[in-house]
């Protein structure tokens, strides 16, 4: 800590994180013990952040993550859209394909950022706002692997036919990011994605997670 900064306000973030690496929630002691401060800080901690509906507890006790996380998620699409266009740009000039950016929402994959080449004749039609389910397409099946800890060299997923018929798909994970669970991939009209387009992807996964640190 330093002196332009808030030792409460720390506090509460750090509850925050801890509440969001655990699918179970944490007890006032867990987390008294984990922060290194006593309970009745916890509990203040606590009930100042349930009054912003950012942690919520059940009846036994245990806090989690609240609802209003959500409302702020919402806002950071945007961030991330506007980090990640600059590699998507490239992507797509370099490839000759439709470049995306996809996030988790829930259970589906959701394309948050598209960029289209400007100079091929034609292209797919991919949009933002576009869902799928996370285990169809190579957006998807990038995060999957990633998530299950079964992704293999080269590091990058390739698919075909799964979303759109005739279209092929690469796509690689966005790795080492807190609180982000995506994928940067592109989506052409081929039989198969050509053999370094895997690699391209792959750069610009690595370049993406390299802007959102």
């Amino acid at each position: 800590m330093t002196a332009e900064t808030s030792q409460t306000l720390d506090r509460g973030l750090r509850v925050l994180k801890l509440l969001a690496d655990t699918d179970h929630g944490l007890t006032v002691t867990e987390l008294s013990n984990k922060l290194g401060v006593n309970r009745t800080v916890v509990y203040r901690l606590l009930a100042t952040l349930e009054q912003h509906a950012l942690v919520r507890r059940d009846l036994g006790g245990r806090a989690r993550v609240g609802l209003g996380v959500l409302r702020l998620g919402r806002q950071v699409h945007p961030l991330v859209r506007e980090a990640a266009l600059p590699a998507l740009r490239s992507l797509a000039e370099d490839i000759g394909a439709t470049a995306h950016l996809t996030l988790v929402d829930g259970t589906e994959a959701l394309a948050v950022a598209v960029v289209e080449p400007t100079w091929t004749d034609y292209h797919v039609a991919y949009r933002t706002g576009f869902r799928h389910p996370l285990d169809r397409g190579a957006a998807g099946k990038a995060i999957l692997s990633a998530r299950q800890g079964t992704l293999d060299d080269p590091g990058f997923t390739l698919t075909h036919g799964e979303l759109e018929a005739g279209a092929s798909g690469a796509a690689a994970p966005l790795l080492g990011v807190t609180g982000i669970e995506g994928s940067v991939g592109v989506v052409m009209l081929a039989d198969s994605v050509p053999e370094r387009v895997g690699g391209r992807v792959l750069d610009a996964a690595r370049e993406v997670a390299e802007a959102l640190r």
